[in-house]
C-alpha cells in the first residue's frame, strides 16, 4: 500500500471518521480493498489520470447522512449548526432539518415551500419558500422569503414574511400581475458583512423599459431588511459579464465561522444563471464604491485570464456548466469557490482567480492547480444525482445530493491530518 493512501487511512482514523471499519493492513476509509464501493473511491478519486494520479483530491467523510426525501440546500450557520433543507413534496410539509456536528437531528421547522438557507452574523436565519396570499379576494401562492430567530434553540419562531411582489419597492405603483407572479421564484440569498443582503430572483417578465424591476434581478436589502433597491445594471435577456439570466443562486464572500478578525467586508457578490443561452453561468459581479460617482456593479474582467500555465481549465470558460444550482466561497486562506451543477451530476472547484483545481502540495514540483472536480450520475461516494446545494465549513465541503436524499460531506487528503 502506497504512503499516500496509508498517510490518508491514519489521518481519516484519527478524526474518527471511520471508527467502525475494518482496520485490517490495506484498509482506506471505506474498508478492503476488495470492496466495490472501495474501488469506486479509489478509481474516481484520481480525478484525472493525466493529472498527479493519487496526489490530490477530496475523500468522502464518513458517515453519509440519509434519509432526506429532497434535500434542496445546506448550510452551516454561525450558531455552528448544521441545516439542511428538505422539500419533500414542495408544499407545506416542505422545512428545515437542524443538525449538530455529528449530523444527529435535533428538530424539524416546517416552511412550507422551502427551497434554500442562510444566517447573518445576528443569528437571523433566512429560508426562501412559498407563501398563500389572498388578493382581491383570491388566493396566490407567492415566493417567500422566511425571516426567522432561535433556529438553534428548542424555540424557533417566524418572525417576518417578505412576500413576492411586496418585498419589492419598484412594484409599490404597479398592478399585481396574477398568474405572472406566481410563476416569480426566489432563488438564492446571501447576507454581507453589515447583516443586509442580496436576493436572487427569476420569472417571465422581463421588460427593459418598465419603471418596475424585471423579474430576473438581484435584490439588495438593508439590515433592517426593507428593500434598497436592485442592481439595475444587468441584463435579464441577453448573455453577458454583466447579465442575469433566469438567476440559480448566489453567494457573498462572507461565510462562518464567525471570527473576531478577518471577516470579509466585501460587498462582491457571485450569481449563477441557469438559462441555456447565458455563456457565462457563474458571474463575479463586484461593487465600486466611489465617493464622487456612488455606488456601481461591475463585471470582473480578471476572470477572463486564461492563463494555460497554471491551470488547464477556468471558471469563465464558455458554457462551462449546464444548470448550476448553488455555489459558495471558502472564507479561509484557500479561498476556493465551490459549483454544484444539476444537470452534470457535478461538483467544480475553482480558485478565486479562476483557475479549476486546488493549489498543488509544497515542495511538489507540480506549477499547475490540481484538477479535484468530480461527479457523474449515480449514488456512489464520488456521484449525485440532481444536486441542489453546496456549503463550506472548517475544510469540510457539504452536498445536498437531491436525487438520492443524503448529504456528502468532503475533505481535501492533504487536509485530513489537520
Amino acid at each position: 500500500m502506497s504512503s499516500f493512501l496509508r498517510t490518508i487511512r491514519f489521518s481519516a482514523l484519527s478524526l474518527g471518521l471511520a471508527a467502525s471499519l475494518s482496520l485490517q493492513s490495506c484498509d482506506f476509509l471505506l474498508g478492503s480493498k476488495q470492496d466495490p464501493q472501495v474501488d469506486d473511491v479509489l478509481r474516481q478519486g484520481a480525478i484525472d489520470p493525466n493529472l498527479v494520479q493519487g496526489v490530490i483530491g477530496y475523500v468522502p467523510v464518513l458517515p453519509v447522512w440519509g434519509g432526506f426525501v429532497k434535500p434542496t440546500d445546506v448550510y452551516v450557520g454561525y450558531d455552528e449548526m448544521v441545516y439542511v433543507v428538505d422539500n419533500a413534496s414542495g408544499g407545506n410539509d416542505a422545512g428545515v432539518w437542524v443538525l449538530d456536528q455529528k449530523g444527529d437531528r435535533q428538530q424539524f421547522i416546517p416552511v412550507p415551500g422551502a427551497t434554500k438557507i442562510t444566517q447573518d452574523r445576528r443569528l437571523i436565519t433566512y429560508v426562501l419558500g412559498r407563501a398563500d396570499s389572498i388578493i382581491n379576494g383570491e388566493t396566490f401562492n407567492l415566493a417567500t422569503v422566511y425571516v426567522l430567530t432561535g433556529t438553534g434553540t428548542r424555540n424557533p419562531q417566524i418572525i417576518q414574511r417578505l412576500i413576492h411582489p411586496r418585498n419589492d419597492n419598484s412594484r409599490s405603483n404597479t398592478n399585481f400581475r396574477g398568474v405572472f407572479d406566481t410563476q416569480v421564484e426566489f432563488t438564492g440569498i446571501a447576507t454581507t458583512h453589515d447583516n443586509g443582503f442580496y436576493l436572487t430572483r427569476r420569472g417571465p417578465t422581463n421588460s427593459l423599459t418598465s419603471t418596475a424591476v424585471p423579474d430576473n434581478t438581484v435584490l439588495i436589502y438593508r439590515p433592517d431588511r426593507s428593500n434598497n433597491g436592485s442592481i439595475r445594471n444587468l441584463n435579464p435577456n441577453s448573455s453577458s459579464l454583466r447579465s442575469v439570466m433566469a438567476v440559480s443562486g448566489i453567494t457573498s464572500f462572507l461565510a462562518p465561522p464567525q471570527l473576531v478578525f478577518g471577516m470579509s467586508n466585501s460587498m462582491d457578490f457571485i450569481l449563477l444563471q441557469s438559462a441555456p443561452a447565458a455563456e457565462y453561468k457563474a458571474l463575479w459581479i463586484r461593487q465600486i464604491d466611489n465617493p464622487e460617482t456612488g455606488i456601481s456593479y461591475t463585471e470582473n474582467a480578471n476572470l477572463l485570464n486564461f492563463d494555460e500555465s497554471k491551470a488547464n481549465r477556468f471558471l469563465y470558460e464558455g458554457f462551462r456548466f449546464t444548470n448550476p444550482t448553488d455555489i459558495c466561497i471558502a472564507p479561509d486562506e484557500t479561498g476556493y469557490i465551490f459549483v454544484i451543477d444539476a444537470a452534470r451530476d457535478s461538483l467544480y472547484q475553482f480558485t478565486r482567480l479562476g483557475f479549476e483545481g486546488v493549489n498543488p502540495p509544497p515542495a511538489s514540483g507540480i506549477t499547475k492547480q490540481v484538477i479535484a472536480s468530480f461527479g457523474g450520475r449515480g449514488a456512489g461516494p464520488f456521484q449525485f444525482n440532481n444536486p441542489q446545494g453546496v456549503a463550506y465549513f472548517r475544510r469540510t465541503v457539504f452536498v445536498a445530493d437531491t436525487g438520492n436524499g443524503r448529504v456528502l460531506r468532503y475533505r481535501l487528503s492533504i487536509d485530513l491530518e489537520r
